[in-house]
Formats: C-alpha cells, sequence, structure tokens
C-alpha cells in the first residue's frame, strides 16, 4: 500500500507542477500580448493594414427610403404634351422639281409639368417647337387645349397655359442650389400612350455642360434615373414630391437611355416662368465679363497655381464687373458665397438672376483674395446664324477705326468658324446696310435672303461673306 501511495505522490507532484506552470504562463501571456494584432494567417508576410472602421449602425438604410409619397404627388401634375404643326415644301424629289407645295402634318410629343393651380406648365422648347396647336393630357387621361406663352430657345424652357377653368394639381418648386451629389430623385414623365411613368435614381452631377466650348449658358443636373425621349419636358423631384429640375436631355449613341440625363435645375426654369409672366421675355443679367474655366493645362500656360474657377480674359468697360473693380486676369472663386469651379457654375448661378441684381463676387488676384459687389446689367447680346454679338463703346470702335460695328463674342457656326470668323471680329454690315447695334439685327434674325455679310478682323482687315 505504501508502495502505490509513493507511486501515486511521484506522478501527482509532476503534473500539478505543470499545471501552475501553465497557468503562470497563461496570465503573463495575457498581461503582455495586444490581441488586436494580426495573426500570421490573417495577412500574408505578417504586414500590418490600417482600418478605418466604424462599429456604430449607419444613420440612414436604403431599405428606409420611400419614393411612394413622392410619386402620389407628382403623378397627376406631369402631363402629356402634344405638338401639332402643319409645314409646306416638297414632300419628294417629283415635288421639289415641279415645284409643288403641299402641306403636311408633323406630330411632336413629349412631358410637361403643371406647376400653379390655374394650369400653368413648364416643359422644354424643343417639344413645342414650331407648333400650330398644341395638346395637352392629364394622367386621368382628359385633353385641354394649350397655349404657348413664352420660351427661352437658349435654356430649352417654355411655358404653356392650359385653357380651362379648373383647378389642377401642381409641383412646387424646390431650391435647386440646395440639392446634393448623391442625393436621390425621382424622374416623372408622360409619354405617348403611356401615363405617367416614375423611374428612381440619384444626382450623379450638378453644374454639367454638354458643350465642348464655353459658348452656351448649360448648367445642366445630371442624373441616372431612366428618362427617354418621351420624357422630355417632365419633371426631377426629390423624395418629398417637390421640383429640382425639368428633364431635357440624355447622351445616347442609341437614342435611348444609357446610363444618365440631364435636367435644366429648378432655379432657372422658376426664373424663367417668372421672367415670361412678369416681362413677356427672359430677362437676362449680364456680369460683364469674358473667360473660361481653369484646367492644370490652362492654368500652367498662364502660369498660375489654380486649376479652378473662371479666368477673366476680358472686362466690358462700361458694366457692373468693371465699375466694381474687377480686371483681366481676375479668378473669380465664388458668387454670393457659392463655389465657382468652372464656366457653367458661374452660367447657371447668373441664369437665376436679372438685371439691376446685387451680387458678391469672390477673386483672386496676385494671390489676394478680395470680394466686391457688382451690380448685374441688361442683356443686350444678341444670337444671329450661331453668333452672339455684342455692342461696342465708342473707344473699342476707334481702336479699330471703324464708326460702327457689333462684335463677335463666340459662335457654334461651323460653316463660319471654317470661313476664319472667329471671337474677336466685328459685323459691320448685312445686305449692305450699317449694323450699330444689336437692335439693327433684329429685323434680320427671319429674313431669308441674306446675301452677304461684312466683317472686319481684329487686324482691321475687311471679309465680305458672300452667300448665294
Amino acid at each position: 500500500m505504501n508502495k502505490i501511495i509513493n507511486k501515486m505522490k511521484k506522478i501527482i507532484v509532476p503534473v500539478s507542477l505543470s499545471v501552475i506552470g501553465g497557468v503562470i504562463a497563461l496570465l503573463i501571456h495575457n498581461l503582455s500580448f495586444d490581441h488586436n494584432l494580426p495573426s500570421k494567417n490573417s495577412f500574408s508576410e505578417n504586414k500590418m493594414v490600417n482600418i478605418s472602421y466604424d462599429p456604430s449602425p449607419s444613420i440612414k438604410s436604403n431599405s428606409n427610403i420611400d419614393f411612394t409619397v413622392a410619386a402620389e404627388k407628382t403623378i397627376n401634375s406631369v402631363v402629356h404634351v402634344k405638338n401639332t404643326s402643319i409645314s409646306s415644301g416638297p414632300s419628294s424629289v417629283w415635288d421639289y422639281f415641279n415645284n409643288n407645295q403641299n402641306n403636311r402634318t408633323r406630330v411632336g410629343m413629349g412631358s410637361g409639368v403643371i406647376i400653379s393651380k390655374d394650369g400653368y406648365i413648364i416643359t422644354n422648347n424643343h417639344v413645342i417647337e414650331d407648333a400650330t396647336t398644341i395638346e395637352v393630357t392629364t394622367n386621368n387621361n382628359k385633353s385641354y387645349k394649350a397655349d404657348l406663352i413664352g420660351s427661352d430657345e437658349v435654356a430649352d424652357i417654355a411655358v404653356l397655359k392650359i385653357d380651362s377653368k379648373e383647378k389642377f394639381p401642381y409641383i412646387r418648386f424646390a431650391d435647386s442650389d440646395q440639392t446634393k451629389i448623391g442625393e436621390w430623385v425621382l424622374a416623372v414623365g408622360n409619354p405617348y400612350n403611356l401615363t405617367s411613368t416614375v423611374t428612381a435614381g440619384i444626382i450623379s452631377a450638378k453644374s454639367r455642360d454638354l458643350n465642348d466650348y464655353d459658348s452656351k449658358n448649360q448648367s445642366f443636373i445630371q442624373t441616372d434615373a431612366a428618362v427617354n425621349s418621351g420624357n422630355s419636358g417632365g419633371a426631377l423631384v426629390n423624395t418629398n414630391g417637390d421640383l429640382i429640375g425639368i428633364n431635357t436631355a440624355i447622351t445616347s449613341g442609341t437614342g435611348g437611355f444609357v446610363g444618365y440625363s440631364f435636367a435644366v435645375p429648378s432655379n432657372v426654369a422658376r426664373k424663367i416662368f417668372e421672367d415670361i409672366i412678369e416681362f413677356g421675355n427672359v430677362q437676362k443679367g449680364l456680369l460683364g465679363v469674358t473667360g473660361f474655366g481653369l484646367n492644370s493645362k490652362n492654368a500652367d500656360d498662364l502660369n498660375i497655381n489654380l486649376t479652378e474657377g473662371f479666368y477673366v480674359n476680358d472686362v466690358e468697360p462700361t458694366m457692373g464687373a468693371a465699375m466694381a473693380g474687377i480686371k483681366k486676369g481676375d479668378v473669380i472663386l465664388s458668387l454670393d458665397n457659392l463655389e465657382i469651379s468652372k464656366f457653367s457654375d458661374l452660367s447657371g448661378y447668373l441664369s437665376t438672376k436679372r438685371p439691376g441684381d446685387e451680387i458678391l463676387v469672390g477673386i483672386v488676384r496676385e494671390n489676394n483674395k478680395l470680394k466686391l459687389k457688382v451690380v448685374l446689367e441688361k442683356n443686350e447680346n444678341i444670337e444671329f446664324y450661331g453668333m452672339q454679338l455684342k455692342n461696342m463703346s465708342k473707344n473699342e470702335l476707334e481702336m479699330l477705326d471703324l464708326k460702327n460695328g457689333v462684335k463677335v463674342l463666340n459662335h457654334r457656326n461651323n460653316t463660319l468658324y471654317r470661313m476664319g470668323i472667329s471671337p474677336g471680329y466685328v459685323l459691320t454690315e448685312i445686305n449692305g446696310e450699317s449694323i450699330k447695334n444689336t437692335s439693327d439685327i433684329e429685323s434680320f434674325k427671319n429674313d431669308t435672303k441674306i446675301s452677304q455679310i461684312t466683317f472686319v478682323s481684329p487686324d482691321g482687315e475687311k471679309e465680305k461673306l458672300i452667300f448665294e
């Protein structure tokens, strides 16, 4: 019995010592080792990886977004617009050679947005262009005659009025300047035979310009909500069902939606509507500068360290910018504290302003930041043959030894471009008649028998274009 006890002691003592030693080793390990470090199995070559992680739950979730309220508030306020026009002319080669003129009926279609209970509608100008009659159909299939109240071809906005004494459901305006990239939006249209349709997406970009050059005041909201041709003139709304844009264009090689579309911001559309109702035309306020948006290439050429903003290349001597002290070489970075990084930011904001409005212009001049108050002037510029023309001061005319003329600011006429007519040229005569100011050109805008236009180059050379 004593032998057995002695043997058990020999076994128990080492085992107990081993257990006690293991416990002590484990305690020492826990106190000295950082368990947050990755193990060799976690990352190859045992490299440290910096990870940013927020364990708190997301405040907003896609599952919480509800489009039904916005859809219910808007579908009955978006109408189908039918444009019927009658054109005369040869309909075949045989008619052309025999000088036969046939009246042909053409039908165009799109959408429109009711923005007042008495039946005012905003749509695209291209939806109702050259219309002889306009008919709108509401979501409950009632049709009404509509009158064209006014339009702005440049912004592609038109205002219609339903010929009825009924009260209509309408969409209220939101402040499009407050929209944000990534914000959820709905595109609501009323294409032919489909009544109101609703698609959802997000705002992909703001102040988007579709021009290759800074020649036209375009500043669109870009969205990936599906929009097709029948939805032109329809509503882009936020999740509250308020209007933030008028769907206008898509970029497509096939004619169908390929992932993004463009809308005129509601602030621009609202201002055009109010101008047409109050003044009968669109009041456009000018800052009085010309220039271009900066990028890395032209910043290097100009030897400046800014790659965003609007570079002032020239200042109109008699307009608000010059009066406020803005000079050639200044870079505009803000208008009323709204950041200006490119031309479309500037043109888009100015599209919401009128002559006489005062704005605060933030500029950089020789690394010094300044803020200047500028009163906007009336836009007396005119578009003719794809050219944007402006009046000239007496000093400008004297420098070129001219008695009259209007200056070419820019143009989108490829024929004139190939003929060498570029910004800085002066248009002095049309069909032999002297042109003193832009108002002299109004009588020629609808003239189809223009035979010649005379220009003077910046070097003072006279160039006459003859049209046969």
